[in-house]
């Protein structure tokens, strides 16, 4: 289980977790390097090439763990992670199934997404920042830093109107308000939707309709690809999580799909 963008394990994903064991399901939480609780020197710094190979080690360790079934791994990922186990589980035959919440999985619909929803000269400064950025670590210096939610008059990585107030109220302790300002330039050519084709195992793919973030249109055509179990809630990017509208009926739906998924098959009769 991992975060989205900035996101830390301790950031609205324990109340998904608490929700799973009660039912016979074991959790296996994890912050990507520079981020929460988990070491790194290029701190708050987003590289998908990085996440990715994390999340893989992520699975090799759970396999050395007494008592974990090798063949009963599942990714759950939300937002920028629920784009990451479309990737990181496509052609494996060692995953069982795979939870996909909020999921960006388009770099360019979501820039498209950004721009219809937030001032051209917004936009413009962050990207500016982020190309000086990406310039600077080029150099070996260091990375120009900003919010990862602000107001919208602010610069910052998430700006839109109520979107400071929502990541705020799931932050935990680990958690920094800061990020490197290339994650732009980044997630610009950020295509997991490209991956869910070759995915081979249960997906349950969950999509805030209202989503003004992660284009559910996008989500939606991935779970096409995917053939994926897919769930709508009528909200926007955090309206699942603990505390909101739609955090009851997603962890759920969540352990409905796993129970089906993962039961152990009935013995035949004599």
């Amino acid at each position: 289980m991992a975060h989205g963008l900035g996101g830390t394990k301790d950031s609205g994903l324990e109340p998904y977790a608490a929700a799973l064991p009660s039912n016979g399901l074991d959790v296996f939480a994890f912050d990507y390097r520079g981020f929460g609780s988990s070491g790194g020197d290029a701190r708050q710094t987003v590289s998908i090439a990085d996440q990715l190979e994390d999340y893989r080690a992520a699975i090799s360790a759970v396999k050395t763990f007494e008592g974990v079934d090798p063949n009963r791994i599942v990714l759950w990922g939300v937002s920028l992670s629920g784009g990451h186990v479309l990737s990181v589980g496509a052609g494996r035959d060692d995953v069982a199934a795979i939870i996909s919440m909020t999921p960006l999985v388009s770099g360019r619909a979501a820039g498209r997404l950004a721009i219809a929803n937030l001032p051209a000269s917004a936009i413009a400064r962050a990207t500016a920042l982020g190309l000086r950025s990406r310039i600077r670590r080029r150099s070996g210096r260091t990375p120009m830093m900003m919010p990862i939610v602000a107001e919208p008059s602010e610069i910052g990585a998430l700006t839109l109107p109520g979107y400071r107030r929502d990541y705020l109220a799931i932050a935990g302790p680990t958690w920094q308000n800061t990020i490197d300002a290339a994650i732009g330039p980044e997630i610009g050519g950020y295509r997991a939707d490209r991956d869910a084709g070759d995915i081979r195992c249960p997906v349950l793919m969950q999509i805030a309709d209202f989503d003004r973030s992660a284009p559910p249109s996008s989500a939606a055509n991935a779970a096409v690809k995917a053939r994926a179990e897919v769930r709508h809630y009528p909200c926007d990017h955090f309206g699942i999580y603990s505390g909101q509208p739609w955090f009851d009926a997603a962890a759920s739906h969540q352990v409905r799909f796993l129970t089906r998924h993962l039961a152990a098959p009935t013995p035949p009769t004599a």
